[in-house]
């Protein structure tokens, strides 16, 4: 049941066994599907038509300044927290949400999705994998790619927000994230940061970023300098480690935990996990007839309140509906 799924997950995710896990180290990935393995998708087929003309992002020289490195941060030192012992109830509540599907739109089966957001009718998305990154502007109905800009190599693109008129990507282990014009997509300038890039979203003041361990860095989106930290706990007081594609919705980040089918809902202000969506099943076993990859991507559109996600090398985005378990 995808229920027990998701307990099974969450017993890997907390407790003291994962304090030994080094945070967030992505392993090697399957070859990205090339066109012998998925010839370019045609109308009837119901996908994306790839783009006439893809344009090569300019790295340097620079229209604005780069602002000064961040300096190297401290160490995070592992907490010393108890082990938790949860009773079988406790362990239950653990889970809190499950899904309805509302919708599904067509999503071109060769992006591997690092981040996803929805405004002002389009998606924005970024796409991970060296040589084949980009950031894009996607129509939801048809998943046509509108524009799009490739990151060069070694940049393997990570999660992307959009603040204002302004787009922020990050990269994986470049330590460089990019900004760009959201409206058309040119290169404003890049900034440094330490360590792995992750997930990226805002809270309309400030972005929040991800870098695979248990916790969120708060960023000034005018100077991009990191001014906080939020660590992520669950119920027991554990970290939740493997926080991945971010999503602020209604005071809360999304996130989701690399390698599962579960979304962390934490609460900005204290970052304890305040429920559990298990989305076990999402991407049914019909449709996994090419490889694919992990659930990854969540865009809320907060003028309806609807809510999208996907996964790596999905051929679908899907519209879901949050529903409490029976008794929460």
């Amino acid at each position: 049941m995808a229920y027990c799924k998701g307990l099974q997950r969450i017993g890997r995710l907390v407790g003291g066994g994962m304090l030994l896990l080094a945070a967030a180290c992505q392993p090697a990935l399957p070859p990205a599907p090339g066109p012998e393995t998925f010839p370019p998708p045609t109308a009837a087929a119901g996908l994306p038509r790839p783009l006439a003309e893809t344009r090569q992002l300019a790295i340097s020289p620079l229209p604005t300044p780069t602002p000064p490195e961040l300096p190297t941060p401290l160490p995070s030192p592992t907490p010393t927290l108890p082990e938790p012992s949860p009773t079988a109830a406790q362990a239950i509540a653990a889970i809190t949400y499950t899904y309805r599907v509302l919708n599904r739109f067509p999503h071109d089966p060769r992006a591997f999705t690092q981040g996803l957001v929805y405004l002002d009718g389009v998606f924005y998305e970024s796409t991970g994998l060296r040589g084949q990154s980009t950031v894009r502007i996607v129509d939801p109905p048809t998943g046509q790619v509108l524009q799009q800009v490739a990151l060069p190599e070694p940049y393997f693109g990570e999660g992307i927000a959009v603040l204002g008129d302004r787009l922020y990507q990050l990269t994986w282990q470049e330590g460089t994230g990019f900004v760009y014009d959201r409206h058309t997509l040119a290169p404003l300038g890049t900034w440094s940061y330490p360590g792995e890039g992750w997930g990226l979203t805002t809270d309309g003041n400030r972005l929040i970023m991800s870098d695979g361990s248990h916790q969120l860095r708060i960023l000034d989106p005018a100077t991009l300098q990191e001014i906080e930290r939020l660590a992520v706990v669950d119920a027991f007081g554990q970290p939740v480690v493997r926080l991945n594609e971010l999503e602020h919705i209604e005071g809360e980040v999304w996130a989701n935990v690399w390698q599962t089918d579960l979304i962390a809902r934490v609460d900005l202000a204290t970052g304890r996990v305040a429920g559990w969506v298990d989305l076990s099943g999402l991407l049914p076993p019909e449709e996994r007839t090419q490889p694919v990859d992990v659930l990854n991507g969540i865009a809320y559109d907060a003028a309806t309140g609807r809510l999208f996600v996907t996964g790596k090398w999905w051929p679908w985005v899907y519209e879901i509906e949050v529903v409490p378990l029976s008794g929460h």
